[in-house]
């Protein structure tokens, strides 16, 4: 399903958001993952990776909200993050930990940034209303971004 063409239908649109759920699982799965299980971290980056998890948590969230709206099926998170879990290594450094951090944001960003340009080309009417549709959407995607830039900030004092 590709994201440069306008979203033509309410199923095409309910598969995107899913798409959106599933990168918030594993975004929520990893940062709870680095949380918990690395050693090394200081404060503010081991609080950098919690709030990241409850973000994402409530982004995925938001988007059920928008999938429910649609009366589509969502993937559940315990399938998701089990499946993240016993493919993911935990043995990452504290420089490895924030890159991964900082990939997932900027992942999320343009994912939602790509999503809405989608949407906005559209010109069908969808189940749900456009504008709390968009509205949603350009909210998730503008915490991606300063979410991105917070890591970015931790690597920089860092470095």
């Amino acid at each position: 399903m590709s994201l440069t063409v306008p979203v033509g239908s309410d199923h095409q649109l309910a598969r995107l958001l899913q798409i959106g759920i599933v990168l918030e699982e594993v975004v929520e799965a990893r940062a709870a993952r680095h949380a918990r299980e690395t050693d090394g971290l200081d404060e503010e980056v081991r609080t950098m990776l919690e709030d990241a998890v409850e973000e994402s948590a409530d982004h995925r969230h938001r988007l059920e909200g928008l999938v429910d709206e649609l009366d589509a099926e969502t993937v559940p998170f315990e399938e998701i993050e089990t499946l993240v879990e016993a493919q993911y290594e935990t043995d990452e450094d504290f420089d490895g930990v924030l890159y991964d951090q900082l990939c997932n944001e900027e992942t999320a960003y343009k994912f939602y940034d790509d999503l809405i340009e989608a949407i906005e080309a559209s010109d069908i009417d969808f189940g749900v209303d456009r504008e709390h549709l968009l509205d949603t959407l350009a909210t998730i995607r503008e915490e991606e971004a300063e979410g991105a830039e917070e890591v970015t900030q931790l690597m920089e004092t860092r470095g």
